[in-house]
């Protein structure tokens, strides 16, 4: 079985025995970087499900192990694991969006327990965000949107214009999404069980 292959087969398995445990962790953990095997809390909120750790070791390695000098913007930071493995892997800014208060304060602890100087959180609408940001301002783009909110395409969609030459928008959702945002070039996908991810690049 060829590299990818299998990469995508321990995403699907991990993914399956998370949904067969029942309910969700109550921590995850960074996998790579400055911060390996740091603990991040997992609140039981609505829509929070936090990307395996499988899936998440697969689009690193898709990305590369380090992220030196890289813009990264983690829109739906829920728990935070994918901006904070962004940032345990050397980028050098990373801003954390969430409109939950109570996660809001959870990564704002996170980020001081860390020590993660270039971890900015921010309480706010992911979309209305995005729309104000400047565009072409990061190398990377990471969304998570719960799964029953059909936010999918549309954070794609506004998504799309915050990448910089050369850099990847990744999605995290429900289900594929069918058209490439905008500028784009589709890069990278894998199903691994209810998790469909993608990935694409300005080119």
């Amino acid at each position: 079985m060829k590299p990818a292959k299998r990469a995508a087969a321990a995403a699907a398995a991990a993914a399956g025995q998370s949904r067969a445990g029942g309910g969700l962790p109550g921590e995850v953990r960074l996998i790579g970087g400055l911060w390996k095997r740091s603990k991040l809390p997992v609140a039981a909120r609505p829509g929070l499900r936090p990307t395996p750790d499988r899936v998440r070791e697969t689009l690193f390695n898709w990305l590369g192990q380090d992220l030196g000098g890289w813009r990264v913007l983690d829109a739906f930071a829920g728990s935070g694991a994918l901006g904070l493995e962004a940032a345990s892997r050397g980028a050098a800014e990373v801003v954390l969006l969430e409109l939950d208060p109570q996660l809001v304060a959870s990564l704002q602890a996170t980020r001081t327990r860390l020590g993660a100087t270039g971890v900015h959180v921010e309480r706010a609408d992911a979309l209305s965000w995005m729309a104000a940001a400047p565009a072409a301002s990061f190398e990377l783009v990471l969304l998570d949107p719960p799964f029953d909110t059909g936010l999918a395409g549309p954070a794609a969609a506004m998504a799309a214009r915050l990448v910089a030459p050369g850099g990847y928008l990744y999605l995290e959702a429900g289900r594929a999404l069918g058209e490439v945002p905008a500028g784009l070039q589709a890069h990278r996908e894998l199903k691994a069980g209810a998790v469909h991810a993608q990935l694409w690049r300005r080119v």
